[in-house]
């Protein structure tokens, strides 16, 4: 069975800062290993969809650790292998993110429609996907969520069968929640900055 993996990948970039701090970073690679090893799937591609943080003009210490860490980061996920990286972009005005919802909701479809996979696994702390889930659920493709510990799509778990990648902390379950936690350990998974 074909499997494709979407990333909303400054989703997991900033889930990733906030568990481990700005002087380590995930190894992508490692960690999507031990992800296919624990869920027992096998990604056949993956589509990772993220931006750049805007450059301040005056940046302070604070902010030159999250941008170095957030470059290493992505840096390390372009190097693995079958891993097609989508570059956004970020409003000159506010800052926000662009084009990244809204081109991995697209390709979950649009690929979906063309019958490029047979199950999709969606890695993202919300919820913003539901509907382009709908439609490839409706075109007989069989739908997994993955999260991290501290970014739950909740409103997911409740519909499609999640697996909750935790390095630190128990995660309460509810009733009707569809989750499966997986205990990580983190020390072969970070590099230092």
């Amino acid at each position: 069975m074909k499997t494709y993996l979407f990333i909303d990948g400054t989703n997991l970039y900033a889930s990733q800062f906030q568990l481990f701090g700005p002087q380590k970073y995930l190894d992508f690679s490692a960690f999507i290993k031990e992800v296919e090893k624990k869920i027992k799937i096998h990604f056949n591609k993956i589509y990772f969809y993220a931006s750049y943080s805007p450059k301040p003009k005056r940046l302070n210490k604070k902010q030159i650790l999250y941008l170095k860490n957030e470059a290493l980061f992505y840096k390390n996920v372009k190097k693995t292998k079958n891993v097609f990286f989508f570059k956004g972009y970020r409003s000159k005005t506010s800052g926000k993110e662009k084009e990244v919802d809204v081109k991995l909701a697209v390709d979950i479809v649009d690929f979906a429609h063309i019958n490029k996979y047979q199950s999709i696994c969606l890695f993202s702390g919300d919820a913003d996907f539901m509907h382009a889930l709908k439609i490839a659920e409706g075109l007989n493709k069989k739908v997994f969520i993955l999260a991290t510990e501290n970014r739950i799509p909740n409103r997911f778990t409740y519909i499609y069968k999640t697996f909750v990648f935790s390095f630190y902390k128990k995660i309460q379950i509810l009733t009707g929640q569809k989750i499966q936690v997986i205990a990580l350990g983190v020390t072969k998974m970070l590099k230092k900055i």
